[in-house]
């Protein structure tokens, strides 16, 4: 029986930043479900997901402005960089394609700042800010944001819509059995000697992780295996149709996971 890390906050303090503006104790954004009730209100009478789902991409255009870039303030011909299509579901493709790309690094900064948890790795190790690597990320986060038409509420708002969706759609399940292929255990972060292929073990601030064996194991030599607790889904497949679905793809905040090894 793999153990089961109850809640992101068990990590190690130096794993965080000191002031992470998610409730530790609830896992919400402030203010989100009270500035924001009537969507959530209206998403209440919906019983369909797919319908909630559309219902939740008309909403954020219209709350973004993403179809009228130009009346949220947008210039395209006063921009260095073409960014009339940065939006949160670029966000989630930019993802699927690299996770050390421009978008990715925008995701890896919002987990940073909504939860604290610090980026561990991109396009090599983070843990030294004066390296290369830190370098290029802080670029890329800069380079993801600029001009950006407020990214990270943006972000806000799905991982809101991710919540609710889980405890609207399972409202008795609280962990999530997935999958992560890689090639050696030993380039991860190992906090405890393994006992019986269970390590203990410092997951990058976002990762991936599918809910099929079948398709983790493609992308490494061994398997990791674990529970995802809920709070920890910023995304999940079918969560909006057509967006992360092929290898039953999530997106998990990550901290500290107990794992067990698998081939």
């Amino acid at each position: 029986m793999i153990a089961k890390i109850e809640n992101v906050f068990q990590s190690p303090s130096h794993l965080f930043q000191p002031i992470p503006i998610c409730s530790h104790t609830y896992h919400a954004f402030t203010g989100i479900f009270i500035s924001l009730s009537l969507i959530f209100t209206t998403l209440n009478a919906l019983a369909e997901p797919a319908v909630r789902a559309l219902h939740f991409r008309q909403y954020m255009c219209s709350a973004f402005l993403l179809d009228h870039l130009d009346s949220a303030g947008a210039n395209p011909q006063r921009q260095r960089l073409k960014r009339h299509k940065a939006d949160y579901l670029r966000l989630l493709r930019g993802w699927m394609f690299n996770a050390d790309g421009m978008e990715a690094a925008v995701l890896k900064h919002w987990v940073e700042s909504r939860f604290g948890l610090l980026p561990r790795n991109h396009r090599g190790s983070l843990k030294d800010v004066n390296s290369p690597c830190y370098a290029a990320y802080l670029a890329d986060v800069s380079r993801g944001l600029y001009n950006a038409n407020a990214l990270e509420a943006q972000l806000d708002l799905l991982y809101s819509f991710c919540q609710y969706e889980l405890e609207r759609r399972y409202p008795e399940q609280q962990h999530w059995r997935l999958y992560r292929g890689i090639n050696r255990i030993e380039a991860h972060e190992l906090l405890n000697p393994p006992e019986a292929g269970h390590y203990q073990l410092v997951l990058n601030n976002l990762s991936s992780f599918s809910s099929d064996r079948d398709t983790a194991s493609a992308f490494g030599d061994a398997i990791l295996e674990t529970q995802v607790p809920g709070p920890k889904l910023l995304y999940f497949p079918g969560l909006l149709p057509g967006i992360l679905q092929g290898e039953q793809e999530h997106l998990v905040i990550g901290g500290v996971y107990e794992v067990q090894l698998g081939w």
